[in-house]
């Protein structure tokens, strides 16, 4: 499902990140660690489609995404690929359930996964009045409504405590193996370690 060689990022300021090579098959999980600097988030916006490498190869579903153009990119994206941001990135004047449709007007899917994740009763408010897990679990519904086949997780457990981070990482995990999505967690949280033995870590 996910594939990449000698994929490397040149930095406008010259600076060259090498990424080790790393396969993820539908409904596996992938973690991603290391340090802030070494490249965790741009890694992300690579497998994604957000940036060119300068580099190497991408495949995304048998997709090789580097050398699509702009257009093709973001129709690839918005069929194949479900992100899941650190910051929820929602629209405070319309409510959740408004903000999860935005991603795809599928009303029987949304009450699926609203289910799934326990958030139907919060589809009437407003993203302001949802607790931090309650915005996780709404981004979370937003990234899985187009059923895609790569999950991509940018630190969705790094200002969560224990309980609350295995309980996460586990739901990702699971609707990842329903869905069989391949699902990626880019993350300077080492507690996913022990839930994770597929694991890289960028130095």
């Amino acid at each position: 499902m996910l594939y990449t060689r000698n994929l490397a990022y040149a930095y406008p300021n010259g600076r060259t990140l090498r990424f080790p090579d790393m396969e993820c098959a539908e409904g596996n999980v992938l973690l991603i660690t290391g340090g802030s600097g070494v490249g965790k988030t741009t890694l992300l916006h690579l497998l994604a489609g957000l940036l060119k490498p300068s580099g190497g190869e991408v495949q995304v579903a048998g997709t090789a995404i580097q050398s699509l153009k702009s257009g093709a990119m973001d129709a690839f994206r918005g069929k194949h690929i479900g992100i899941i941001y650190q910051q929820s990135h929602f629209i405070a004047a319309l409510s959740v359930k408004e903000n999860l449709l935005l991603a795809k007007k599928d009303h029987t899917r949304l009450l699926e996964l609203s289910q799934k994740l326990g958030i139907q009763s919060l589809l009437h408010k407003k993203p302001t009045q949802l607790s931090q897990g309650e915005q996780q679990r709404a981004s979370i519904t937003r990234a899985l409504i187009q059923s895609p086949q790569l999950l991509l997780a940018d630190e969705p457990t790094a200002s969560l405590d224990d309980d609350n981070c295995i309980a996460v990482a586990k739901l990702l995990a699971a609707q990842a193996a329903e869905q069989k999505a391949a699902l990626l967690i880019v993350t300077h949280d080492n507690r996913l370690k022990q839930l994770f033995a597929n694991h890289i870590t960028l130095s």
